[in-house]
């Protein structure tokens, strides 16, 4: 026992950094392959080698870690796997950066030398985002830490694309694919970033192959008419029923291509009348299909045109708009342009505007797999939390297109498939055949294509644990319990694990999926560079400490709702944090050892109290943390330890731990407050890992780390007391009575060393049997000289009252309060406020101001505005209570 075993502040960087060091030396984030405890495993969704912590990452983790350090309290076998993902462009647009800077690029080193210039890079930088993740307390079993291009995730890489293609899923194709000219590679649909931009509708009359007429056409690429190869009208629309022409004649290109009939063409959509480019448009390209058009490739896959555009060969594809533009003006085939907004594709890498292109791939049959992922959600083998999310699970995958999975990069999984140069037999095979199975050569190259990094990462789940093998790990922790990720990588990954999963393991690869919402500004806008409105979370954690960062972010987890974050938030769970700190300081200046379980009905009204609200408290954390109400476990949590532990326990035992009662009262209290920190601590860890790690191996009594303790009424644990609701009811009316006294003092700015004299009338024998009982209580907590308990519902005179539930309390302020001198200092005050709020509301009605003050600056006055009306509201209401106290004087 004393008071030096907790220093007089918080400072958490030394903290941090101290216990993580002892978790990863004694093995605290390792789980067992098997044994007799339930396994619960996670997977990390893998973050990019390339990348940094940023506020996504954050909540991410964090709420995963949550869930893995409540279910080893719970006595679980955990696992949380980690790994990272190799991230094909993104790497390789690093890499290629820092050729461009050493004056050399990939072509000229070959693609071997690359290759292994991209592993020094990975080498060097790779572990950036691990280490900032294990700065956020991230408690991954990092011993079995995964890369999705290392050896064994290679193997299985390769196993199932070999199995899919001799199952039919995978096939090569010419395919209407999202061609990125940066990157120089396919995109998936997904990989493609949609925005709005201003651009123009050009009108161009196609003129009947019979000279009868013509027909305009719309467009927004006229460069892509180069490759038109028919235009298209809808069978049902009546303009073009009376119509004796079966072709018309290409502009620019005098190419005769012919009218088709199809049902896909828009009739609303300008004269009805449609363009048909099957190697530029993938709609087009369908119609295409069903109407057996040729496909002629004007763009290359370099953004230049190719032989295919004629006169036009070579030009840069925009270029080539400005060309094409210009001679169709110069010909009389221009009708009109006019402006128009609309959505353009962008590579999700480069921001490069992507191209429809005509190209040679690889696909995965998607159909076949999306039937029974979706099966297993409606069948509830996995549950999709927040259940909106589902719909949009659905919808994606009922209108699923084949993958394309191949990339036209180094860096990545090259795609195991070999092509005989002497009879052009394709061999897919886990290793490269030595010789042809077809014409017995020997000269096979390997496909050049590496796979979308997005096939490898669909694997996660069942790769990271040695399959293909059938390991250990496997039966322990497959299928996992949860998965925590953004709705952003719904798709992309959640989808495609269900379908690799289910098709691979015959299992859903997680029970269930919980899509947590954006880490967003205080104002509720997306975070951006360009907006200057970016939190880093290294520095937020330099700043206030890892555990006020990580309980700001679990306490505003709701589901369905977007985190709005700023630095007042983590400072005021800082405060939190510091107040944690400062009552383990003052509990522990008394306690000296481990106390023996105490008999409750030998204990005080506020012991019996404390210990059913604890009670209460973990059973409700544990029901908001099983259904991912992390906001709702924070929330509980804050409210027991701030209000109930802090501002009100701790306060009415001070008697009996100052020795002001008698010994054995004193033996009881002391045992009551050893058992509530001990489990507190506990309950919060999962949320506050570093200050409750200090704060416990500073408790006497116990051992280890707090990562083995035992969550309160587990069987590893003491039992808890069950919940008394007497002692809550006794208790609340209690507290009910002191606030009713505080509220008075700060309504009419009475010192809170100034002792007051109190009346309180009770509702009912019951309540006034409890405050006869407890009226010393009462006394202490509300700093009285007096209390008098009365059956008489008068007024008493000079009084202020406040209305409790079970009782009214009037404060004697004779002699206490001068009210006219406190009338007039209010009233002075209102008169200042008033005026300042003038201020700032003839500034904000200043049309000038709003337009050209840097939107910060208009934000900020905004508030001071709201605080000024803040005050005033509160001040008026002090002063009309005063102006009714001094009326019944």
């Amino acid at each position: 026992m004393g008071s030096d075993l907790l220093d007089k502040g918080y400072e958490p960087h030394d903290v941090e950094h101290r216990w993580y060091e002892f978790w990863e030396a004694n093995d605290l984030f390792s789980a067992e392959d098997q044994g007799p405890r339930r396994g619960y495993a996670l997977v990390i969704p893998p973050p990019n080698v390339t990348g940094v912590l940023h506020m996504g990452h954050a909540l991410n983790n964090t709420l995963q870690d949550i869930l893995c350090r409540y279910r080893r309290l719970k006595g679980d076998n955990v696992l949380w796997m980690p790994g990272t993902d190799h991230a094909g462009i993104a790497t390789q647009n690093v890499v290629e950066r820092k050729l461009a800077q050493e004056g050399t690029d990939r072509h000229a080193l070959g693609r071997e030398r690359f290759i292994a210039q991209v592993w020094q890079w990975r080498e060097k930088y790779g572990s950036a985002i691990i280490n900032q993740l294990k700065r956020l307390g991230a408690s991954c079993d990092w011993k079995r830490e995964r890369f999705t291009m290392d050896e064994g995730l290679s193997r299985a890489v390769r196993k199932v694309f070999v199995e899919l293609y001799h199952q039919g899923l995978i096939y090569r194709g010419n395919y209407i694919i999202n061609w990125c000219h940066r990157c120089h590679t396919a995109l998936a649909d997904l990989e493609v970033e949609h925005a709005e931009i201003d651009g123009n509708l050009y009108h161009i009359r196609y003129p009947f192959a019979d000279g009868s007429g013509g027909i305009t056409i719309a467009t927004t690429r006229p460069e892509t008419m180069l490759g038109d190869t028919a235009v298209a009208v809808n069978p049902a629309d009546e303009r073009y029923h009376g119509i004796t022409a079966t072709a018309v004649i290409l502009p620019l290109v005098n190419r005769e291509i012919p009218i088709i009939r199809d049902a896909y063409v828009d009739m609303s959509f300008g004269t009805g009348g449609l363009k048909v480019t099957p190697a530029h448009d993938p709609n087009d390209f369908e119609i295409g299909r069903r109407h057996n058009l040729p496909s002629i490739k004007a763009i290359g896959d370099d953004g230049r045109m190719t032989g295919e555009a004629g006169r036009f060969a070579g030009l840069d594809r925009f270029e080539c708009r400005k060309s094409v533009v210009q001679e169709l003006q110069e010909t009389g085939r221009l009708e009109k342009i006019e402006p128009y907004r609309h959505s353009v594709g962008h590579c999700y890498r480069c921001k490069t505007v992507i191209e429809p292109n005509l190209s040679r791939q690889w696909f995965v049959r998607a159909k076949p797999l999306a039937e029974k992922a979706i099966a297993a959600v409606k069948q509830g083998e996995t549950r999709i939390i927040p259940e909106i999310w589902a719909n949009t699970y659905f919808d994606w995958l009922e209108n699923i297109r084949d993958w394309c999975i191949s990339r036209q990069i180094w860096w990545g999984h090259q795609i195991p498939a070999w092509t005989c140069e002497d009879c052009g037999e394709l061999v897919v095979a886990m290793q490269a055949p030595p010789d042809c199975p077809k014409c017995g050569g020997a000269h096979l190259v390997q496909e050049e294509d590496v796979l979308d990094t997005w096939f490898s990462s669909a694997l996660w789940p069942f790769s990271t644990m040695g399959w293909p093998e059938q390991t250990p790990l496997l039966k322990t922790f497959y299928p996992t319990a949860v998965l925590v990720t953004g709705f952003d990588i719904l798709f992309f990954w959640v989808a495609r694990m269900m379908m690799m999963g289910l098709h691979f393991m015959g299992a859903v690869p997680f029970r269930d999926v919980y899509v947590h919402a954006l880490v967003r500004d205080e104002e509720g806008q997306k975070m951006s560079k360009s907006k200057g409105n970016v939190i880093d979370p290294l520095d937020i954690i330099e700043r206030y400490g890892t555990d006020a960062f990580r309980f700001t972010l679990a306490a505003f987890a709701a589901q369905g709702r977007d985190v709005k974050m700023s630095e007042k938030r983590v400072e005021g769970y800082r405060h939190f944090i510091n107040k944690l700190w400062n009552a383990a300081r003052f509990a522990l200046m008394h306690l000296d050892r481990r106390y023996d379980p105490v008999k409750l009905d030998e204990l005080c009204l506020a012991d019996r109290w404390i210990l059913s609200r604890l009670n209460r408290v973990s059973l409700e954390m544990a029901q908001a943390l099983d259904t991912y109400r992390f906001n709702d476990a924070a929330a509980a949590l804050y409210g027991f330890v701030w209000h109930e532990f802090c501002d009100w326990y701790l306060e009415a035992v001070k008697p009996a731990l100052h020795g002001k009662l008698a010994p054995a009262a004193r033996e009881r209290s002391l045992g009551v407050l050893w058992r509530v920190l001990h489990d507190t601590l506990i309950l919060l860890h999962p949320f506050i890992p570093f200050v409750t790690e200090e704060i416990w191996h500073k408790l006497p009594g116990t051992d280890g780390s707090i990562m083995r303790a035992a969550f309160p009424g587990e069987a590893a644990a003491a039992a808890p007391p069950p919940p008394d609701p007497e002692a809550e009811a006794r208790m609340g009316l209690l507290i009910d009575v002191v606030s009713g006294i505080r509220n008075i003092r700060g309504e009419t700015g009475i010192s809170p060393a100034l002792n007051l004299d109190a009346v309180v009338h009770p509702a009912d024998d019951a309540a006034k049997a409890v405050i006869e009982q407890y009226r010393d209580m009462i006394v202490t907590l509300a700093r009285l000289r007096s209390i008098t308990v009365t059956d008489s519902a008068e007024r008493p005179k000079a009084s202020a009252t406040a209305v409790a539930r079970g009782a009214t309390i009037h404060v004697l302020l004779e002699g206490i309060v001068d009210f006219a001198k406190e009338r007039e200092r209010m009233e002075k005050e209102l008169g200042k406020l008033a005026k300042d709020f003038a201020s700032i509301a003839k500034k904000l009605q200043n049309q000038d101001f709003l337009a050209k003050a840097p939107a910060e600056v208009v934000t900020k006055v905004m508030d001071q505005q709201r605080e000024l009306l803040g005050r005033q509201q509160k001040i008026q209401s002090n002063l009309d209570k005063i102006r009714e106290y001094g009326s019944a004087s």
